[in-house]
């Protein structure tokens, strides 16, 4: 293919970065924008019929609608805790564990935001953790970049492996070179040593990531605009980072793809938590946000999740209770297989087969959704907390008001999705977008593709809004990209596994996340300022990991050395990059760089 194709094709991720990254406009607007110029590629240049453009944007308006649907029950499920008053009961909890900012979002963004991905996947962690951490008295802005930032480590082994299960296993089984490739190995034997790769990737990555996470809340959100008071609680953030990782990756070994972040997330509260308790590791000063009279307008969104002076009425355990139900019913909707297959079935399935004549099908199970889950909890909220029925009627209007606002970025950024991933020309002599851009990255890096790999992965999670999108589309061309340039069955697993982690990076920035994380807070048309935050760990995330699979892949001391001189680089420059104090910013009337 030429080069020429593979420029054109950047065309729609430039202007989405332009118009929301750099300009700092709406989802809504670059969304729009972008749909309509990848609509008028896909027609005009790809030479893509008019149909699939047609039936790729209506399955994009119905996975949208599936989205706003889990959107919709995270917000029903935080305002019925705040009618009940049993928010009051968490936050109260959470400050008993720890007062301490950076523990906090230790364990509700990195430990529980990770048993939420586990179990669930597919943006649920945004959807759940942020308002939990807004209530705990977190800007939203900060909630909202926290529970970002830790989709990445889990998100592999998201929704019980569907990355893995569904989106590698495409890429590999079934294809005659591959089988012949790695022969004597079967398919699933092959899978397997691509999950674990995965997992030591992620493992040898992602156990600094509560430490980063920490760096930034502090960078963006302390009094002081400082990313090394982040770095002071490097001891309890290594040790949850290593609390998870450790479980994560031996699971993954012994069990395979489904468990790895659901029940290493499990063993990482248990074992963190009572250590928070117990003040092991934990900071000598406790890091706080300033004054909330003090804080940025930038921070702030729309929902209202607590009021501070609100007495604590429930045991915490009774509090928190809802939450442990929306992850005990993940669990066994997404594990018991008679529940699994009725929840999935053809009864319970809404299905539009070959939309205009096309391959392209569409279909949604909103009974298997957690979105579901989420508005079953909150009902059950209404006996749990003696509710009455005006309380939970003013927290669902309050809810679809929110819904609503985040309503036309999803239905335009999903649907332009759709169509670049369904862009392939109609008489097949070109690729769609997607692989033309990844042709022709592999076409400059050659021997460098492992270093390459992740960025790949993550920019199809960016673009499909999917970790499992993003594996489906591209591991067979990295599987076959590893072979050509010599790697062998063990180097090319390495590669796919590459393309996993770099997926799963791809989280952090990914539109879709983006705009589901901040409906919950109320923080729509902010996409571009949430984007710009979670860049950092996502590049370091992708650099980091490609490093790593250097060294695997070649065995040679200097990628291990150059792996351990850019995570020191990197926190380095963190920690220089200092911004203006608040309180020297209002007392001197210099620029806020938050």
């Amino acid at each position: 293919m030429s080069p020429v194709y593979s420029l054109l094709a950047l065309g729609p991720i430039v202007v989405v970065f332009l118009l929301m990254v750099v300009l700092g406009r709406s989802a809504r607007l670059s969304m729009g924008a972008a749909y309509a110029i990848t609509a008028l590629m896909a027609l005009f240049v790809w030479q893509a019929s008019g149909a699939v453009v047609a039936a790729a944007t209506v399955n994009g308006l119905l996975t949208a609608i599936t989205l706003l649907f889990i959107v919709f029950g995270a917000i029903v499920l935080l305002n019925t805790l705040k009618e009940s008053g049993a928010i009051a009961s968490i936050r109260q909890g959470f400050i008993d564990v720890s007062p301490d900012r950076r523990v906090q979002v230790v364990i509700v963004a990195w430990l529980f935001g990770s048993l939420i991905e586990g179990s669930s996947g597919f943006g649920t962690p945004s959807a759940v953790g942020a308002p939990l951490l807004l209530a705990l008295g977190f800007p939203a802005m900060a909630a909202v970049m926290s529970v970002l930032v830790i989709q990445s480590t889990p998100v592999s082994f998201g929704a019980v492996g569907t990355p893995m299960l569904v989106g590698v296993r495409a890429g590999v089984d079934n294809k005659a070179d591959v089988a012949a490739a790695i022969a004597p190995m079967q398919p699933m034997d092959y899978l397997q040593q691509i999950v674990e790769n995965v997992a030591l990737l992620h493992a040898l990555t992602g156990f600094v990531i509560p430490l980063i996470l920490c760096g930034l809340l502090t960078r963006f959100f302390g009094e002081r605009q400082s990313f090394t008071e982040g770095l002071k609680a490097w001891k309890f953030a290594l040790f949850a980072g290593v609390a998870f990782t450790v479980p994560y990756y031996l699971i993954a070994r012994l069990l395979g793809p489904e468990f790895p972040s659901m029940v290493g997330a499990m063993i990482g509260l248990l074992i963190v938590v009572p250590a928070a308790r117990r003040g092991w590791f934990v900071p000598k000063e406790t890091f706080d946000f300033p004054p909330r009279e003090r804080w940025l307008p930038s921070w702030l969104g729309t929902v209202e999740a607590h009021d501070e002076k609100m007495p604590a009425r429930f045991s915490v355990l009774r509090a928190f209770s809802p939450y442990a139900l929306v992850v005990l019913l993940l669990i066994i909707t997404r594990t018991v297989a008679p529940v699994k297959a009725f929840l999935t079935g053809p009864d319970t399935t809404l299905r539009f087969a070959n939309l205009f004549d096309t391959p392209i099908s569409a279909s949604a199970q909103f009974l298997y959704s957690p979105g579901f889950i989420l508005i079953l909890v909150s009902l059950l909220c209404i006996a749990l907390f003696r509710m009455s029925g005006q309380q939970y009627v003013r927290g669902i209007k309050d809810s679809a008001r929110t819904m609503l606002d985040a309503a036309p970025a999803l239905l335009l950024a999903v649907p332009m999705v759709q169509v670049f991933i369904n862009s392939t020309s109609a008489d097949g002599s070109l690729v769609s977008m997607p692989m033309a851009l990844a042709e022709g990255a592999a076409a400059l890096a050659g021997q460098a593709w492992p270093n390459v790999s992740p960025w790949v992965g993550s920019l199809g999670a960016f673009i499909a809004g999917s970790n499992t999108v993003s594996n489906m589309m591209f591991s067979y061309f990295q599987f076959s990209t590893a072979q050509q340039i010599g790697l062998g069955v063990n180097g090319s697993a390495i590669v796919v596994a590459l393309q996993a982690i770099g997926g799963a990076a791809g989280n952090m920035i990914c539109v879709h996340n983006v705009v589901a994380a901040g409906a919950v807070v109320g923080m729509m048309n902010r996409e571009g300022e949430i984007i710009r935050k979670t860049l950092i760990p996502m590049a370091f995330y992708c650099i980091q990991g490609g490093l790593i699979g250097q060294a695997l892949i070649s065995g040679d001391m200097v990628w291990w050395a150059a792996a351990a001189i850019w995570l020191a680089i990197f926190l380095a420059m963190m920690s220089f990059a200092k911004g203006t104090p608040l309180t020297t910013a209002r007392r001197t009337g210099a620029p806020l760089t938050a």
